[in-house]
């Protein structure tokens, strides 16, 4: 356990990083690209707000990813993690990820039926793969952590 305690440390330093910089992009960076897009491009300005809409609640998707980790890595770091507690701050992430997928699908449905071209269309579909896999990979992980929980309050009854 010393090893994981030595990693929680860096790692909130780098979420704490992380958050910041999706802020940013999230409230500056992001409306400036589409603002700058549309001008660019006025045959596509009228997705410049649905596009800075979907992008904008995506990083927000991450940052409450960020946020139930930071709460998991209390519990790491309170020797707590194998508590119900822990399954509230996982499931957090679970319906992150399921609410990125769904507008992703949506996107990649509206991208799809439209596209000229298929290079964007198989870059929406590659990352819909990855986010389903992330999000599956989510639900086993915490149907791991469902079991090691109830096996530690099984050894803590015994004991």
């Amino acid at each position: 356990m010393i090893a994981e305690h030595r990693a929680v440390a860096p790692l909130r330093v780098f979420l704490v990083l992380l958050f910041g910089i999706l802020v940013l992009f999230q409230t500056m960076s992001l409306p400036g690209q589409f603002a700058h897009m549309a001008e660019e491009s006025p045959d596509f300005a009228y997705l410049r707000w649905p596009a800075t809409a979907v992008s904008v609640f995506w990083v927000l998707c991450v940052q409450v990813v960020i946020a139930c980790t930071w709460k998991l890595l209390t519990l790491v770091k309170n020797d707590r993690i194998f508590t119900e507690a822990s399954l509230r701050w996982v499931d957090g992430i679970v319906w992150a990820v399921a609410a990125a997928w769904v507008v992703l699908l949506g996107v990649f449905l509206y991208v799809g039926f439209n596209a000229n071209d298929p290079g964007l269309p198989l870059l929406l579909f590659l990352l819909l793969t990855g986010v389903t896999v992330l999000g599956l990979l989510m639900v086993v992980m915490r149907a791991l952590l469902r079991q090691a929980t109830t096996l530690r309050t099984d050894m803590e009854a015994v004991i």
